[in-house]
Order: C-alpha cells, then structure tokens, then sequence
C-alpha cells in the first residue's frame, strides 16, 4: 500500500501527484481569469448633437406623377412584400419542424433513444421484454441489486419506477437468467433468498404471472402486483466480499498485510516486469482500476494481471493473466482528475481461491458517509517518492465528506462527485505513488464493499491533504452496462 510517515507540520509543498509513479500533475489550476476594471478602453461618452433642417420651400409648380405611374409602382411594392412575408412563414415553419423532429426523435424529449443507433423509443418499450435497440440497450439494464441484503429490485415502464420483486415462484432459473442479465457469468451464480422489502414495497412489487416460464425475457413476464404472499427476493450473483483472514487492528501508518485478508487485490504489470498500478477484482473477468494508470500504457497486450499472493516476488513466478480490453472512462479529465476510473477485461477468467476472491460492488442504496472506517491496500511507496515493498500493505482511514474536502484549508474545491477523500486530516496515513487504482474498501453486513479506486493525492500523508479515491458509487451504471455489452 502506501503507508507511510509521521505526521507532517503546516508548514509543506502542496504539490498534487498522481499515485502512480509514471504520472506528475501540474502544480494547481490557475483561477478563472476575470478582467480587472480599467484594462480596456472606454468608449467616449459624449452627448450626441441633433442638426435641425429647415423645411424646404414649397415649389408650387411642382407637377404630381401620372396616375398610372403611381399605381404600378404600389402594385409591385406590394407583391414583393406578400413575396417576402410569405418566404420568412415557411422558414420560420422549418425552423420549428426540424427543432420539433431534433427534441422529438432525435433528442427523445417523449421517451429515450438507442446510445448507438439514436432510434428514439416510448418509454414503455424499455424494459417491456421486446428488444428495440440493435443493441439489446433497452432491455440490459432493467434489473438492479438493492442494499446490503442484495434486495432485487426491477424497472417499470408503466409507472418509470423500481419495485422489489416478489418471491411468488421464483427459482434459481430465474435468480442465473437475472445475473446474466446484469452482467454476470451464469457459473458464478450463488443462490437467491426472501428478504424482507421494508417500505421499499409501499407502492407494491413486480410479480410473476401465473403462465410465467423459463423461455422469455423475465422482464415481460413481470407485473405489477399490490401485494406478494412471499417475501421479496434477494438475489447473489456472485460470492463476494469475504476473507479469509480479515485485519486485526488499526495500526496508525499501516502494516504489512498476509494472504487472505484482501483477496480482491492485484497488482499491474507492465509486460510483466513491473508493477505500475494496483487494482479489485469483481468477477472473473474483471478487474477495476483508475484510467490514469493506462495514459502512457494503453495498450492491453502489454499488461499481465497478477493476484493471489502478498508477495510480488512471489507472483513473478507465475504467468499471471493477460488483458483482453482496457476500457478507460469516456469523460475521464486528466487535467481535473474527474472520473479516474476504469475497467480491465481478461483474456481468461481468473481461478478463485482462499486468495483470488471478487469484492462486492456496492448496490443501490448504499451510501458511505463521513467517519465510515475504510480500508486502502497496495504495494505503492512507504513515504513520498520512498522505495516501494514487495510485501503488501494496509491501513485503515476515515472517509470524510465531499464538503469537507472541499475547504480551502484542505482541498480547496477540488472533490467532484466522481471521487471521495479519505485518510487523516493530522496526517501520517494514507495512499502513495504505486497504490493507483488499487481498492478503498468498507466492511458492512460482514461483507466488504468497494467504495473507491486510489486517485491522486497531494504528496503522501500530509497534515489536512487526505487521498483521494474515484466514487465506485457514482459508476455503478458504468460498471455494469460495460459488463454486460463488453
């Protein structure tokens, strides 16, 4: 991991770095620029003067034009005008029926339209069980996990809302059919329970009909239902967030961690040679990590994947697993630092063990306040460009809210609601150059959860200057739309 020193004085370089050894970040953002008064000249401001004309005399001699003259002249005047109104009426009615076609149909302003194709669809065709986009977009994302009970919860088209699915007839047919659904590989499918759905069922659930079966959409074999005889169903589609050998205690500036108790953690390599970023493990194939960890590598062949030891040295020797996709956040700023998240695919799947586990993602509803305990992980520098350990390390911190990050006396503005800060604002614990992308987890329910991927961070430890984490919470969608269409 990357922890590190004592507790530094006030007095320090606020010099923001990456986490990762192979990127600096510039010292600061200037401010907005704002003009100051006086830079421009003034325009003179004296008063206009008006020249009064005399009216001319009158010419009594002065002839009047012929009737006719007069006439024509005023019969053309007038068609050219009603020419003219007529052209500015049709272009002005253009105007309104391309923008009534682009809100419409392109925009979908009554419904949403296809990511890829822009085909504009009602809103009750998602998630009705009838694939509309090319894609399968409008049918991929109607089914979510709700708290740490992984309560199921489905979308309906018909009142646009998300209710608790009922029990009634449910099996694991339809628990694997789900999870696929949702991204996941039908083979690391757990099991599925009834739970109770609380006030979340104050609007009723979503219900099997009677004639359901194994061989449609779940999604149209859904309705809406006031009541369920059953409980609701709480859905694992995978088995995640344990260890075999949780931490013991906190000890103030980290310790070395043993095998077991963070089996989600990995180390990147480039070619295999050295280690450059950490990352969690979610599923077999994927891994996630930070996309500023691939800005100079971003080629997926030259990355190698290792996991299940605390060792480096002991991973080296082996093979470890090959990256099939790199997949960096679309809206990723490194200038800002926004959205530093990203995912890796696999070539092969990864052989889970007592050593090589997935971490949960966090589900609906879930939410890590300020003073949570959470923990970081990673083989990055003890102290500020300080050697890096083979061994891993880890250290427990606090989270602290976005707001208070922000202060100008910690962060100044810099938290966005992409990330989350963590550590210890008297400093002497905290993420370090190396530890990128690695995990910032949260034990909750006896299972742990992943809450954030290691950032960037002003120095290592400083007093008032806590790491900073990207918000696994804010990308859940991200995370599992890329899942299920990678």
């Amino acid at each position: 991991m990357a922890v590190i020193q004592e507790p530094t004085s006030n007095v320090q370089e606020n010099l923001p770095t990456y986490d990762n050894m192979s990127f600096q970040h510039e010292e600061g953002r200037p401010p907005p620029y704002a003009p100051q008064a006086g830079i421009y000249p003034s325009l003179p401001q004296a008063t206009p003067s008006y020249v009064v004309v005399s009216p001319a005399p009158i010419n009594t001699h002065q002839t009047t034009p012929p009737a006719d003259v007069q006439n024509k002249g005023t019969r053309s005047c007038q068609w050219k005008r009603a020419l003219c109104a007529s052209i500015c009426v049709l272009m002005v009615l253009a105007v309104l029926a391309l923008l009534l076609w682009y809100f419409l149909y392109f925009q979908c302003a009554l419904g949403r339209s296809c990511r890829k194709s822009g085909r504009c669809l009602r809103s009750s065709q998602w998630c009705d069980g009838v694939i509309d986009c090319a894609d399968a977009e409008d049918e991929s994302q109607c089914f979510r996990l709700h708290g740490s009970n992984f309560m199921l919860q489905a979308f309906t088209s018909h009142s646009q809302e998300w209710m608790p699915v009922c029990a009634d007839k449910w099996d694991d047919a339809y628990g694997k059919a789900v999870c696929e659904q949702m991204g996941y590989k039908r083979q690391d499918y757990v099991t599925y329970s009834k739970t109770n759905a609380g006030s979340l069922a104050s609007r009723g659930f979503m219900k099997l009909v009677p004639e359901s079966n194994h061989r449609s959409r779940i999604q149209s074999q859904l309705t809406h239902s006031a009541s369920c005889s059953e409980r609701a169903v709480g859905l694992r589609c995978i088995d995640c967030g344990e260890s075999v050998a949780g931490p013991k205690s906190r000890i103030v500036g980290g310790t070395e961690a043993s095998n077991g108790e963070w089996p989600w953690q990995v180390s990147l390599q480039v070619l295999g040679q050295r280690h450059v970023c950490g990352g969690s493990i979610i599923s077999p194939f994927w891994i996630v990590s930070a996309a500023h960890c691939f800005q100079e590598y971003s080629r997926p062949s030259r990355w190698i994947v290792r996991s299940g030891d605390v060792s480096l040295f002991k991973m080296s020797f082996d093979n470890g697993n090959k990256v099939d996709k790199i997949i960096s956040h679309e809206k990723y700023d490194p200038d800002t630092n926004d959205n530093d998240i990203a995912l890796l695919k696999l070539e092969t799947p990864l052989r889970f063990s007592d050593t090589v586990k997935p971490v949960c993602l966090p589900n609906i509803g879930m939410e890590f306040s300020a003073g949570h305990p959470a923990w970081i992980t990673g083989w990055g520098a003890l102290r500020s460009s300080g050697r890096s350990p083979d061994q891993l390390n880890q250290a427990e911190v606090t989270i602290y809210s976005r707001r208070e990050c922000n202060k100008p006396a910690i962060l100044n503005g810099a938290i966005t609601e992409s990330m989350v800060c963590a550590g210890e604002l008297k400093g002497g614990v905290d993420s370090c150059q190396g530890d990128s992308g690695g995990p910032l987890v949260v034990r909750e329910a006896d299972r742990w959860w992943l809450a954030g991927d290691t950032s960037w961070g002003i120095d290592c430890a400083l007093r008032n200057k806590p790491g900073v984490y990207g918000n696994v919470t804010h990308f859940r969608d991200w995370i599992y739309w890329h899942m299920q269409n990678e």
